[in-house]
């Protein structure tokens, strides 16, 4: 008799559980990628002030060495590749991602040397040189080194951006003329071309480019918020096109107001 009576009770209590609403399961977890963000946001910016760095570096070092001795600075590659693959490789937390710029520069310095030590007067060949590496950059998208290829390859776009509009706004045309003028000349005429850039046709098209490569960062930048692997790379490419608007913006204005200081002649 106890035993139907527990048996009853049983089962009226189990009817009760399953007439319940079903609940979602709460995840006591659960992954905001906002908040892994602000985690590793100190890192994310030293990583991107450090591509920055890295963009300006050939403007003081590469291109008055490539001026001097073209050979030497091309062999400087060794230097940027080695150096950086050991600090990936072996260093510690700071500088692995130093390191792997450093590989990614390295690409971009060495293009650099050979169009501006021997192939400068034929601008038609500056980005042919500049994408040496591409194929190797784009195999590195998909291993250890994506952030050397982030960079090499942000680094190629805005090579790309600014040869565009030099070509839109006539400047190309100038090219060879300025580089290939004697010493005493040479800051008068690229004075001249960069003051054509000042007229509303070609303003207009320097400005509109450059929104929109800054349109462009700001949309990887968030990205970069967006916890995966990709989030070094997009924080580096980047930094890359932010610096590279800003440094091609100081060239012209280097240009307009003391030619010598560009660091194009």
């Amino acid at each position: 008799m106890f035993s139907g009576f527990i048996k009853k009770e049983q089962l009226d209590s189990s009817k009760l559980v399953l007439n319940q609403p079903l609940r979602k399961p709460v995840e006591p977890h659960a992954f905001q990628p906002e908040k892994d963000y602000e985690a590793h946001r100190s890192d994310i910016q030293q990583l991107q002030l450090w591509a920055g760095v890295l963009v300006v570096l050939p403007v003081f070092l590469q291109a008055p060495w490539v001026r001097i001795n073209p050979l030497s600075a091309c062999l400087f590659t060794v230097v940027l590749l080695g150096g950086g693959i050991a600090l990936a490789l072996i260093g510690k937390r700071g500088w692995v991602s130093v390191g792997e710029l450093l590989v990614g520069v390295s690409g971009s310095w060495l293009a650099g040397c050979l169009f501006w030590g021997w192939l400068r007067a034929q601008p038609c060949w500056h980005l042919p040189v500049e994408s040496l590496v591409l194929p190797i950059a784009l195999i590195g998208l998909s291993s250890r080194w994506r952030v050397s290829s982030s960079f090499y390859l942000a680094s190629l776009v805005g090579t790309a951006c600014t040869d565009l509009m030099m070509v839109l706004t006539g400047v190309m045309n100038q090219w060879p003329a300025v580089v290939e003028a004697p010493l005493q000349q040479s800051p008068q005429l690229l004075h001249e071309t960069a003051q054509q850039l000042l007229h509303p046709q070609p303003l207009l098209a320097l400005i509109s480019a450059a929104a929109l490569i800054v349109f462009l960062a700001q949309v990887m930048q968030q990205r970069v918020r967006l916890a995966s692997q990709w989030r070094s790379t997009w924080a580096v490419a980047s930094s890359v096109l932010l610096t590279t608007v800003l440094i091609d913006g100081l060239f012209l204005f280097a240009a307009l107001i003391n030619p010598a200081l560009s660091g194009l002649i």
